[in-house]
């Protein structure tokens, strides 16, 4: 499966960079602040992205995300310990400054529970907006859904945002 979604991501990566010669490129990054909400707890987390637009409406990006509150479910503690994940991101201008995106990748997370570690992965997809306030510097909302074969998980970020 996990070499599947490469496969199919290279592929889709390799047709939109065709086109994409002739456009300008941009390289972003972005570091904020994310709540993983599980259905039974909500953790904390500082997440980082390092992103590459081939054009202006797709890009591919990586994100890490290390995790900085737990939470208890019944007598259960969990924490996250660290989720990386690869995306392919189509986005859509609104206007010189802002943008809307949607975005399906992969990832894959690691949990510490007192009954001991999880770990799981799987597809990941959502959708946001951005805003630059200068040339360089913005902000980014975003919600995506991590569907793990232990379960689901939301992630709801807001991040300061950078274009190299």
């Amino acid at each position: 499966m996990k070499f599947l979604m490469i496969a199919a991501a290279t592929a889709a990566l390799s047709a939109a960079a065709i086109p994409a010669a002739s456009q300008a490129q941009e390289v972003y990054g972005t570091v904020g602040y994310a709540n993983v909400d599980t259905g039974d707890a909500n953790l904390g987390a500082i997440q980082g992205r390092l992103g590459y637009k081939f054009n202006p409406y797709v890009g591919v990006e990586g994100e890490v995300a290390f995790g900085v509150s737990g939470d208890s479910v019944g007598a259960v503690d969990v924490d996250l310990k660290h989720q990386v994940g690869g995306f392919v991101v189509g986005f859509v201008p609104v206007s010189p400054k802002a943008d809307l995106f949607a975005r399906v990748g992969y990832t894959s997370s690691s949990f510490d529970t007192s009954l001991g570690d999880l770990d799981d992965d799987g597809v990941a997809f959502g959708a946001g907006g951005q805003y630059h306030f200068t040339d360089k510097d913005g902000v980014r909302l975003d919600w995506t859904r991590h569907d793990y074969d232990a379960g689901e998980a939301d992630v709801w970020a807001v991040a300061y945002t950078r274009k190299f």
